[in-house]
């Protein structure tokens, strides 16, 4: 005769329920996928950006759109003054240069783009006049694996799909089990309440094994991104991530009993790691009154740990801190949804 086991039998009633869900599967596989080559292609390594530089028609502007031409990175146009003024306001150009006994430089020194146009138009001209720097440098281009902003950036997507797994993949489900009264008819069957949360827990691990080789497999294939620490390491830092988004996401599900009231607070949990927490720029850069707060976070620990072990090679051992706090966010939430939980 069969054995049934609770957890067992939550945890597969979870993967059915999912793999008959096209749009889920969309969202925790095929949007991510998509995200990373978006973003991925956008941040790709490119060639230095073209500097859009208007003349005003004068006598010397031959002279300087000569100068400027030289350099590759420049592109000159000669035009009339009202016309180099209408260019440089629908931003056709960023940087207008008038000649005469002195160069004068039109630009929006709000718009950054003019302001690095700036210099660099100044640069070239001083050159052309027969500038000596004082102190002789050269150049370094740094663009092998591991230095660029992509390898960077693929381990904060693997950390922010994690959270959105770990919030919306529990808690949006959870709350929509109980608006349509399917939770009620649970308390009939042979579990209890924490059966049914560790099923949930279980089935968002399961599908994150999945999520972790599909974004950094992506990373790797397209953009060349070079895994350097073990993958067991990997996975078992996106294990913390895991659970503690998802111990997160049932505290937050625990009383919610309406669709916009979940959506609501997944939105105001989320927010501050999605700005503060360092997915697409380090979270060093905040003043320092605000580092314990944006330490505190779990995805900041978890985008950190990701980065130390897939592009520094840290071991395991060296993240403690940094898995301390994550398993302390899931701790306190899962004995919180505990404690909380309802089933209507």
């Amino acid at each position: 005769m069969r054995k049934y086991h609770p957890l067992k039998e939550l945890w597969l009633a979870r993967l059915r329920q999912f793999a008959r869900e096209p749009a889920a599967v969309f969202w925790v596989y095929g949007f991510p996928l998509l995200l990373a080559l978006g973003l991925g292609a956008a941040f790709r390594n490119r060639p230095v950006d073209q500097v859009f530089v208007d003349v005003e028609a004068s006598p010397g502007a031959g002279e300087v759109a000569d100068a400027l031409a030289r350099w590759p990175e420049f592109v000159v146009g000669t035009h009339s003054a009202e016309l180099c003024r209408e260019r440089l306001r629908l931003g056709k150009s960023s940087i207008t240069v008038i000649p005469g006994n002195s160069y004068t430089f039109l630009f929006d020194p709000t718009r950054p783009e003019s302001a690095l146009a700036r210099a660099r138009v100044d640069d070239a001209l001083q050159r052309a006049a027969g500038r000596r720097d004082p102190v002789q440098t050269s150049e370094r281009l740094v663009t092998e694996p591991g230095a660029r902003y992509i390898d960077f950036l693929v381990p904060g997507l693997l950390g922010m799909n994690l959270m959105g797994g770990g919030l919306w993949g529990v808690g949006f489900v959870i709350v929509d089990m109980r608006v349509r009264k399917l939770l009620k008819r649970f308390v009939a069957t042979p579990m209890n309440r924490a059966h049914f949360l560790w099923s949930m827990i279980g089935g968002r691990l399961t599908f994150m094994l999945p999520e972790v080789l599909i974004i950094l497999g992506a990373g790797a294939l397209f953009f060349g991104v070079t895994i350097r620490g073990s993958w067991l390491a990997i996975f078992a830092v996106s294990l913390f991530g895991s659970v503690s988004f998802a111990g997160l996401g049932l505290l937050i599900a625990s009383r919610a009993q309406r669709i916009e009231t979940i959506s609501g607070l997944m939105n105001l949990v989320m927010l501050p790691m999605w700005l503060l927490s360092g997915i697409f720029f380090s979270p060093d850069r905040f003043p320092a009154f605000m580092q314990p707060f944006v330490q505190a976070l779990p995805l900041t620990q978890l985008n950190s740990a990701l980065r130390a072990v897939v592009l520094e090679g840290a071991s395991l051992a060296s993240q403690a801190w940094s898995l301390g706090i994550l398993f302390l966010w899931g701790t306190i939430s899962f004995l919180g949804a505990l404690r909380w939980f309802r089933w209507s």
